[in-house]
């Protein structure tokens, strides 16, 4: 296939992929041509007759690879994106390939040897390549390249088998959200839901062939929007439990026996290579650096979270009466009704001021334009890979072009659940690139020519990933090892968390909060109300969060040869000791659909949400103490950190901007869990 556009780099604007050109017939190929080609460029390395140098090694590495990294960009985004059973089946079939091809890069000793040697004297390197080179050298002794060969035949074995899991776990996940939506005969049952909601119900009924009845579609995690609008309890009871039992129903795509299989293999991995546990392995390349670190900051907040989760609980059924016991599926309803009573604050007649459209154009970009100058182009005349896809062109603020945004917001059956941020092309001054980026998310796509109103959540979510898209945008590196948002996993969200802050600036939230019929601007009471309402909730909020957050240490701090005969059984006795067993408050997700830490970059690693949000809450005050939107400000930010990447210790970068360590009492007193 002469032909396949990923034989060689885009001639497009920024090199952004030919997505009108691409078919799934291209995508085994070039995997396999972009494996071929990089395992000759590395024997090519590892037997070079001349000494070892960083030029002829380390950049020579950062260098190979080109075609597999753009086919390989493409694809997971896709696979992620717009799914469908051809490309499921490359996935399953192509991962435990990849996992393989990484091994051998890695568990080359002829490399190792390589880079070893050249570990010995660093004095003549920059610090951005020292850097480079001291990882590299780390990423190899993580891989196994100091293990003997029989440990490396177990675990390039392990690495396989986890690859096919993780994909297995994803495909599983997306199949049993599909099919576990809920079908409404009778639109009575959804009383409660805005007009636009119930349209959008109607839709994706008609959207599945099911005309005249209504679907509700399920987000990623346990909480569902609607429970905080149906007045129907039963059918409140309906989506909840569609919601936790996802993976879990016995069914084709049960995850039950998917999770145990990876736990156990992921432990047996981090035996291989000297740790204890899996948990130890990750963390031991983090900021946080050990399990205990992560145990000392979480376990201390469990107690006043949960303490207040039950008084919310008992204000909850005080509204209740003696008609029947708060379940989970009545909290979202009946919290609702506590912010109207306590606030005068109605999250559903919010909406029509939180538009898409002039949420993302007057808020998200006027924010960036704000803080550091950036103007934005659509770009109808690109095309992204599915026709929901927006393409924006960034230009910095003295107008030069700095990438590419790309912007895809719509549920769809084909789009795994959540939201995130995927790069398509990496910054890098050694290969001449410039970013570009794309966030996804999953808000319901409203009828033809009907706009798409937000809620609250769903606009800082908006703000979120395009922090990440940000950090993607910014960034201002050699190698490519280091672009954008690859840090430690636990640093990452400092950056999109800090993004949230603008949703509720005065000068941007005046400038998007405007009725999508009237143009009136949200009134300033009920901005206050609004802003005053927020601290309503942070025991539910903090108790779920750190439910997920400590069942996926359990998970991952088991020892290897561990037997587990029920994932449902460990999950209830994980949460029991882990003192967040709280019956009405259900995990941010549970075991079997939680795609972060299975299906994702984050096993071990969800408390990385909390921790970097210690820095966030320290750096908002920062902003605030400082005059908050201001030009200085935002460039002083992307100088000192985003634009840093994993070039220098993320720590390091945060005390260039903040001028000290990080203090923890603005996050505590954010979340209603310090002494006061």
């Amino acid at each position: 296939m002469a032909d396949n556009p990923f034989f060689s780099a885009s001639d497009l604007p920024y090199q952004l992929p030919p997505f009108d050109l691409i078919e799934v017939g291209h995508y085994r190929p070039a995997f396999e041509r972009g494996m071929s080609e990089q395992r000759d460029e590395v024997e090519a390395i590892a037997t070079d007759p001349e000494p070892p140098t960083f030029e002829n090694t380390v950049v020579a590495l950062e260098r190979s690879g080109r075609t597999l990294q753009r086919v390989a960009a493409v694809f997971f985004n896709q696979a992620s994106s717009d799914t469908n059973e051809a490309l499921q089946a490359i996935q399953e079939e192509v991962s435990p390939k990849l996992a393989a091809h990484s091994d051998a890069i890695h568990l080359d000793p002829r490399l190792f040897e390589r880079i070893t040697t050249l570990m010995a004297d660093t004095s003549d390197l920059d610090a951005e390549s020292r850097r480079l080179l001291e990882r590299l050298h780390m990423q190899f002794v993580r891989a196994g390249a100091a293990l003997g060969a029989e440990q490396q035949a177990r675990l390039r074995e392990i690495n396989e088998e986890l690859s096919a899991l993780s994909t297995r776990f994803q495909n599983n996940l997306l199949a049993d959200t599909n099919e576990s939506a809920v079908v409404v005969d009778d639109v009575s049952e959804l009383d409660g839901l805005s007009d636009d909601a119930i349209a959008a119900a109607a839709q994706a009924a008609r959207d599945r062939g099911l005309d005249g009845k209504y679907v509700l579609t399920l987000v990623l995690p346990s909480g569902q929007p609607a429970l905080a609008s149906l007045t129907d309890r039963s059918v409140r009871e309906r989506l909840y439990h569609a919601s936790i039992n996802r993976g879990a129903n016995g069914n084709a795509y049960d995850n039950s026996a998917t999770v145990q299989q990876m736990v156990t293999l992921r432990a047996e991995r981090a035996a291989l290579l000297g740790y204890g546990n899996h948990a130890e392995y990750v963390l031991a390349d983090s900021t946080a650096g050990s399990p205990a670190a992560v145990h000392e900051m979480l376990d201390p907040l469990v107690p006043t979270a949960v303490a207040n989760a039950y008084a919310e609980a008992a204000r909850l059924q005080d509204v209740i009466g003696d008609e029947f016991e708060l379940q989970p599926w009545d909290w979202a309803y009946f919290s609702e009704k506590v912010r109207r009573a306590s606030y005068d604050i109605d999250g559903a007649e919010l909406r029509p001021y939180f538009e898409l459209e002039r949420v993302v154009r007057d808020g998200v970009f006027f924010a960036a334009g704000l803080l550091y100058g950036l103007s934005f182009t659509e770009r109808p005349d690109l095309v992204g890979y599915h026709p929901d896809v927006r393409v924006f062109e960034v230009f910095d603020a003295d107008g030069s072009p700095l990438g590419l945004f790309l912007a895809d917001y719509f549920a769809r059956d084909s789009k795994r659940g959540g939201a995130w941020m995927n790069s398509l092309v990496d910054q890098s001054k050694l290969l001449g690139t410039q970013p570009v980026v794309v966030n996804n998310l999953n808000i319901a796509r409203p009828p033809e020519d009907e706009p798409a109103l937000l809620t609250f959540d769903e606009v800082t979510t908006v703000f979120h990933e395009f922090g990440h898209a940000l950090h993607g945008l910014f960034s201002d590196v050699t190698y490519p090892t280091f672009s954008g948002t690859s840090v430690f996993r636990d640093f990452v969200e400092f950056p999109s968390q800090v993004n949230e802050m603008w949703a509720v600036w005065p000068e941007v939230l005046s400038n998007y909060a405007r009725h999508y019929r009237t143009d009136e601007p949200l009134p300033q009471e009920q901005v206050q109300r609004l802003l005053d309402s927020q601290s309503w909730g942070e025991g539910f909020k903090t108790t779920e969060y750190l439910a997920a957050a400590l069942l996926d240490l359990a998970w991952h701090e088991i020892e290897p040869g561990t037997e587990i005969d029920s994932t449902a059984a460990f999950e209830a006795a994980a949460l029991q000791k882990a003192g967040v067993a709280v019956a009405a408050v259900p995990p941010r997700y549970r075991s079997t659909y939680f795609a972060h830490i299975f299906a994702g970059g984050y096993s071990a690693g969800y408390y990385s949400y909390i921790w970097s949000e210690v820095l966030d809450a320290d750096s908002v005050e920062w902003f605030k103490e400082n005059g908050g939107a201001l030009r200085e400000n935002g460039d002083h930010f992307r100088r000192t950190l985003l634009s840093r990447g994993g070039s220098v210790d993320p720590m390091a970068a945060f005390r260039a901007f903040r001028g000290r360590d990080p203090r923890i009492e603005p996050l505590l007193k954010r979340r209603g869990l310090d002494a006061g």
